[in-house]
Order: C-alpha cells, then sequence, then structure tokens
C-alpha cells in the first residue's frame, strides 16, 4: 500500500526524522526501539500511517482494531482527491477569490488591495484604529500582519506601507470583535471554531469540529504558531477534551488565563451548523472542506476556508476516552478509503 513511502523514508533525510521521532517515543515509554521502528513501517503499509500520525496518534499505545480506524495522511490525501476538483483549489487559496466567493458569509468589511486606490483606502481607514492586511495567498498564519493606524504618522505613510511589494499584501479587513466568550479564554487572538463539512449524495454534513485558541502573546489560532486545539462538541456548545498544541504538550486549562477547557461554552450553535452546511454547498466542485469560523456578539462568521482539511485536530488522543478516529464516521457516508 505504501512501499513508496518506505523506500523514501530509508533512503534519505527522512530516516533521520523517523529515528528522532522514535527516540522521542523510547524515552517517553521505554519501548524498544527495534520493536517501535519495524511497527512504524507496519502501520505505513497497513494503515497509510506516516511516522509523524504515529506519534501524535500515539499509535504505539494502541492495538489494531483501534488503529484501524483512524484517518491517516495517505488517506486524508485520498479523500480530498476524491471529493474535491483541484481545478477550483485556487478559489480556497487566494484569500481575495475566496472572500469574494463567500461574502455573504464574511462578517466584516474585506478588501481586495487591487480593487481601490488612495481614496477608498482613506474612506476604509476612517475611525478604524487597527486592521489586518494579509497576503493573497499564505497559511498558518504567515504573513499576516495586526496594523495599528497610531503607528504612521499620516494615512499616505500607512498607504506606501500597505503597498509595499515586500510586504505582498493582497487584502485589507476591518478587525473583528469577538464574542465575549471565544474571547476570554484567551483574549490576545481571534479564536476560531474550525468545522469541517462533507457533502455527500447532495447534503451537507458536518465531519468535526474542534475550537482553536492563540497563546504566548500570539494573535493567530495556529497550532503551527503556538496556539492549542481542543476537541468540541457542536451539539453541547462546549469543549469535550484537553488543550493540544503542535509540540504534543496537552493542558487541562489554557496556560495564558487558567480557564479549564471541559465544559467551556460558547454561544450560536445553531448558527454555527446552518451555516457552515450553507457555506458548503455555494461550489458543489468542492465536498470536503474545513471552515475556520469565529464568533462575533452578532453571531458567527467565516474567516477562512481550507482545501486540504487537517485530519489531525480531531484525533489527538485526551485520556480516559475512546481510540475512535475519523474513518469509522466516513466509511457510514459509504465512502471507502
Amino acid at each position: 500500500m505504501n512501499l513508496g513511502y518506505i523506500k523514501r523514508v530509508l533512503g534519505g533525510a527522512s530516516f533521520k526524522k523517523m529515528s528522532e521521532k522514535i527516540e522521542a517515543i523510547h524515552e517517553k515509554t521505554g519501548k524498544n526501539k527495534v520493536k517501535l521502528f519495524f511497527d512504524m513501517l507496519a502501520c505505513s503499509v497497513k494503515y497509510g500511517a506516516g511516522y509523524n500520525d504515529y506519534i501524535i496518534f500515539e499509535f504505539y499505545n494502541m492495538k489494531a482494531k483501534e488503529r484501524k480506524t483512524y484517518l491517516t495522511r495517505l488517506k486524508n490525501k485520498k479523500l480530498v482527491t476524491m471529493l474535491n476538483d483541484e481545478k477550483y483549489a485556487r478559489i480556497f487559496d487566494e484569500k481575495n477569490l475566496f472572500d469574494k466567493k463567500f461574502a455573504e458569509f464574511m462578517g466584516r468589511e474585506v478588501i481586495d488591495l487591487a480593487d481601490i486606490g488612495y481614496e477608498e483606502f482613506e474612506k476604509f481607514i476612517d475611525g478604524k484604529d487597527e486592521f489586518f492586511a494579509k497576503p493573497y495567498i499564505g497559511e498558518s498564519g504567515k504573513g499576516i500582519e495586526k496594523i495599528k493606524v497610531s503607528d504612521f504618522k499620516d494615512i499616505k505613510e500607512l498607504w506606501k506601507y500597505i503597498k509595499r511589494e515586500d510586504k505582498n499584501f493582497g487584502v485589507i479587513e476591518e478587525v473583528v470583535i469577538q464574542h465575549p466568550d471565544a474571547a476570554r479564554i484567551y483574549p490576545d487572538s481571534l479564536n476560531c471554531l474550525r468545522v469541517v463539512t462533507l457533502v455527500h449524495d447532495g447534503k451537507p454534513n458536518i465531519l468535526y469540529a474542534v475550537f482553536k485558541m492563540g497563546n504566548n502573546g500570539g494573535f493567530v489560532d495556529n497550532l503551527e504558531n503556538g496556539g492549542l486545539a481542543c476537541h468540541f462538541d457542536l451539539d453541547k456548545g462546549e469543549i469535550i477534551g484537553q488543550g493540544h498544541t503542535s509540540a504534543l504538550i496537552n493542558y487541562d486549562a489554557h496556560p495564558a488565563t487558567g480557564i479549564k477547557f471541559v465544559g467551556y461554552k460558547l454561544p450560536y450553535m445553531d448558527e454555527v451548523k446552518e451555516m457552515v452546511k450553507k457555506a458548503a454547498m455555494m461550489l458543489p466542485e468542492f465536498r470536503y472542506v474545513g471552515w475556520d469560523v469565529c464568533l462575533t456578539p452578532n453571531g458567527p462568521a467565516i474567516i477562512e476556508g481550507n482545501d486540504y482539511p487537517a485530519y489531525d485536530f480531531p484525533q489527538l488522543p485526551d485520556p480516559d476516552k475512546p481510540r475512535i478516529g475519523l474513518l469509522p464516521k466516513i466509511e457510514s457516508f459509504g465512502i471507502k478509503l
């Protein structure tokens, strides 16, 4: 199933990374490194799990019946290829195209810099203390700046900064005012729900939801920038698991505010579910999408859509919870991976 992956690992720099993962597991669990090595390779062949899957999902602590329920890196790629038409991917990859396609869900003023001149920029700035500037293409919050108007001597200087070629800004957005319940848990970032939808037989379904928060003074909620993610139940409207980091450090409470995760509630859940299901039907060529949804005092709004939804968030292990991955739910739609 995955012999090409094994050849790449054994033939280059990936072997070093794999060895580092094995060493980390050995130090954590005391398990034999040789056995871990061969078990990792076996999981790659049998389940399409790379060494990163093996460590983040803790395959080393699972039985075969548990492992086979997990949506792994290769299976997620197959699902994306099966459900999403690559010809339309740029609508999700380029922020200006996405913002225009899904304008009704934005909940904020968003402007494509290519569409305006200095006078329109002046109108956008009027009454604003700060705003976001973002590149057309980017991921994990890279290239995004939160700009304070007071840091510039006048609007002309700010306009020149926004138009600098080395900044590569494509769109500007007003700052979203978060609902107090969404902001309280970590006030320095825009904290979002990641809700993944899967359209089957012409009907939108919600595959999973997690709640993402910033940390360490960051203004974005991405795990790659030090953020945390918790399992979230949209029907109950509350966090149902620990806070997970990309460094595989888990927290019962937010390290910055001390607010406990499990049981923390958020509003507008019916509106969130209705909105993402409606958005999921806007582009029939894309049936598997991850939506980043923020909560404002007036309801939910979509920040962005991800055409290659993360499969790791909802499968990160919480203690004392059953080890069941996403595959059974996906297969319930008649999809075989």
